[in-house]
Order: C-alpha cells, then sequence, then structure tokens
C-alpha cells in the first residue's frame, strides 16, 4: 500500500469522527453515484471559514450597483441547479490589478467573481455563463472531491472545526486557500462547463455566452503575460473547453472545433 492510500485510508477513519457520517449517494447534477467523506453541514462549516479568508484577502467591490447585478444573476442560475442543500452566494472581489481576470466557487455555495472579469464580458449572458461555470463546480462537489483526496486530514478537520488556534493552523487555513484556486481537472472543468449550458438554458440566458465568454478569455490570454490566480490558470485548457461547450450546445460533433487544440496550446 502506497503513503496516499495509507494517507486515505487514515483519512476515511479519522474524518467521520469530525465531520459527520460519510455521504454516498446519487449527485443529481454529475448523473453518478458518489462517495463524499465530507457531510454537507461539514462543507457548509468549511465554506464559511475559507470565505472568511478570502475576504480578509480581498476587498469587496465599491460599486453596489455591480454586487446587486451579479447577486440578481446569480440567483437566477442557482435556481434551476439540482442541489438545493446549499445557499449560493455571490460576490464581486475588487481586483489587485485591473487584469485580475478571475472567478472561483468554494465548498457549501460561496461564488467570488473580480471586478476586472466582469468588465471584460460583453453582457449578461458572458456573466451568467462565468456564475453558472462556478455554480456547477459547487454543484457537481469538485472542490469538495479534491480536497478529500489531496489534502491531510489534519487540515480537513481544521477547516471544518472552523480554523481556530495558531499560526501554523493559519499557514494550513491559506494552503486551503491556494488549493481551492488552483486549476480544477480536465474532467472537472468539462463537467462545470456541460452544466453552466444546462443553467443558462433554464434560467432563460443564452447558452451561447459559454463559448462567448471563453472565446474573449482566450483572447485576453493572448495579449498579455500569465499571473498566478488569473482565470488562465485557475480555469486552463481554453480551446479544449470551447470545443466541448460548443459540442454541448449543438449537442453533436463539431470537427472544425477541435482543430489546433494541443497540449501546448491549454497548459501551463
Amino acid at each position: 500500500m502506497s503513503r496516499k492510500d495509507i494517507a486515505f485510508a487514515i483519512l476515511l477513519l479519522t474524518v467521520p469522527l469530525h465531520f459527520g457520517f460519510m455521504e454516498k449517494g446519487y449527485n443529481k447534477a454529475t448523473k453518478k453515484d458518489e462517495l463524499i467523506v465530507i457531510s454537507t453541514e461539514a462543507e457548509k462549516r468549511m465554506g464559511a471559514s475559507i470565505a472568511k479568508q478570502v475576504e480578509k484577502k480581498y476587498k469587496d467591490t465599491d460599486d453596489p450597483l455591480v454586487q446587486k447585478h451579479i447577486e440578481e444573476i446569480g440567483c437566477r442560475i442557482a435556481e434551476t441547479c439540482e442541489r438545493k442543500d446549499v445557499i449560493y452566494r455571490f460576490k464581486v472581489l475588487k481586483a489587485e490589478k485591473e487584469d485580475d481576470y478571475n472567478a472561483f466557487a468554494l465548498p457549501g455555495g460561496y461564488v467570488y467573481i473580480f471586478d476586472a472579469l466582469i468588465n471584460v464580458m460583453k453582457d449578461d449572458d458572458e456573466i451568467a455563463a462565468i456564475l453558472a461555470h462556478e455554480v456547477g463546480h459547487i454543484a457537481a462537489k469538485h472542490s469538495i472531491k479534491r480536497l478529500q483526496s489531496s489534502m491531510g486530514a489534519n487540515a480537513l478537520m481544521l477547516l471544518g472545526m472552523g480554523m481556530r488556534a495558531d499560526s501554523r493552523e493559519l499557514v494550513k487555513a491559506d494552503y486551503a486557500v491556494n488549493q481551492l484556486m488552483m486549476a480544477y481537472s480536465r474532467e472537472a472543468e468539462r463537467e462545470a462547463d456541460q452544466l453552466s449550458v444546462r443553467y443558462l438554458k433554464n434560467a432563460g440566458f443564452d447558452p451561447n455566452g459559454v463559448v462567448e465568454s471563453l472565446e474573449m478569455l482566450k483572447h485576453l490570454r493572448k495579449k498579455g503575460p500569465i499571473r498566478a490566480y488569473t482565470y488562465f490558470r485557475t480555469h486552463p485548457y481554453l480551446s479544449e473547453r470551447l470545443a466541448n461547450a460548443k459540442s454541448e450546445i449543438k449537442e453533436c460533433g463539431d470537427f472544425e472545433s477541435y482543430i489546433n487544440v494541443t497540449e501546448e496550446d491549454d497548459s501551463f
């Protein structure tokens, strides 16, 4: 048995004592039977704890009208989402630099988007596509699945209990925030894009907003250097995602979409 297998076995034994019983069931969003070590209530506590750290690190937008508008779009998306056991919260963060094009989701229903990313989107359909993609990550429990497979039991316990105590624990908390802002797998991104198309259709937005938002991000990516925590780092594989999104909207393959989709084009 490898170190990773041993660590995960320990995790399975220790985490339920702090997080409640393991949850196994059918996920309506992914349409799969899934085993989740962390209970929904623990996920909510975890999300709330990490959200506090995020909101210490970043300032809220100065424009209350923008915040209200994003909440309205987000609520329309959330109403169509299959997952109803969390409250979805949408918050606009002030970008530290004008080209901080990023959005991300935390466990328990927290969705954040930087004002710089909002400013480059042409219309509400594109903004809705970004928010729907993040809601898709929450509905599919992508962050939870990644955390329970990649982080140690101590870090998970710390997050679930509210990040109490000393500086070492704060370092672990900061690590958790960083982990949640790193790139998802190809499968997770594809799944979130599929869900975003579905949610846009059901919420009355144009699902082509998914393609248009990705086209915009691809254009921006070619314009300048890539820094840590830009949308391009946290949401890679743009050409591949474009092809998948077009296929999802058309409900059939589009050969032309896949031309020039290469590993070099979409990975860092």
